[in-house]
């Protein structure tokens, strides 16, 4: 993703990274980095974004995963870009099927629902195949990703939200599990309810080919730059759904044929 073409200052960087850290601390927005610094190239972007998450990570999280994001054709088109983009998951976004997502932390949110992996092992990139993926994975989960950006009206091209970490907000792993080697992540449907209603429906192989295929890009793509994947990490492999605007009091359901559904509340 990176090739060292960068223009910014590490002041530029800092000050940047540190804008969103606290944009996110405040609950507040900012203007679009790219409407400020027309200049800012994604491996500027993707710095920021470093600084950042490790203004999280001195505040007491911890990197529990990563996740892939933009995979969508219709997104890419959105936001002028060929190509997905990638976030870090800290512990303080988990949240686990059961447990009510408060909204009151976030600022503009908006649900996806995805297919998680949990590793069993680790993966070092460049060089992993779809078969390395299966072997390290422990089993899939469905799951929602809550994305937050704390770019002002979500008013985001690739540059602002690769800096704002792929606007990462929190997520949510559900209790239905399956080995990926037990269903075809790729044909398999996803229906998507709101508040018992249908929403939509989708298959994963819109995401980049299918999910597995997804998990192998983004291991080979930060392998490169020297960031594994450990076991215990989720992936998040990129939405199968549209974007969801939600509000306190809403329930959304996602179902995927062959491994099972999951259920999450707002309030």
């Amino acid at each position: 993703m990176m090739d060292g073409k960068t223009g910014f200052t590490a002041a530029q960087i800092e000050h940047y990274g540190d804008e969103l850290y606290n944009a996110w601390r405040t609950r507040t927005t900012v203007a679009p980095l790219l409407a400020r610094e027309p200049l800012i190239t994604i491996d500027d972007a993707y710095r920021i974004q470093e600084r950042f998450i490790a203004r999280r990570v001195a505040a007491g999280e911890r990197i529990v995963g990563k996740k892939i994001g933009v995979t969508s054709r219709a997104v890419q088109e959105l936001i002028g870009v060929d190509r997905p983009d990638f976030g870090q998951l800290t512990s303080g976004m988990a949240f686990d099927e059961g447990q009510d997502v408060p909204l009151a932390g976030l600022i503009q949110p908006k649900a996806e629902a995805e297919v998680a992996f949990v590793l069993k092992r680790d993966l070092n990139g460049p060089g992993i195949t779809a078969t390395d993926v299966i072997r390290a994975t422990d089993y899939v989960v469905p799951c929602f990703e809550i994305v937050d950006s704390r770019i002002t009206d979500w008013k985001i091209r690739i540059q602002d939200t690769v800096a704002d970490n792929a606007s990462c907000g929190v997520y949510l792993l559900g209790h239905a599990k399956k080995k990926v080697t037990d269903l075809d992540l790729n044909l398999a449907g996803m229906v998507l309810e709101r508040n018992g209603e249908l929403f939509s429906t989708a298959a994963g192989a819109a995401v980049q080919g299918g999910p597995v295929n997804a998990v192998v890009w983004l291991a080979n793509t930060l392998g490169a730059l020297g960031i594994p994947f450990k076991a215990g990490e989720v992936i998040l492999s990129g939405s199968q759904s549209t974007l969801i605007p939600v509000v306190p009091g809403e329930q959304l359901r996602c179902t995927v044929g062959g491994l099972g559904a999951c259920t999450i509340n707002f309030v």
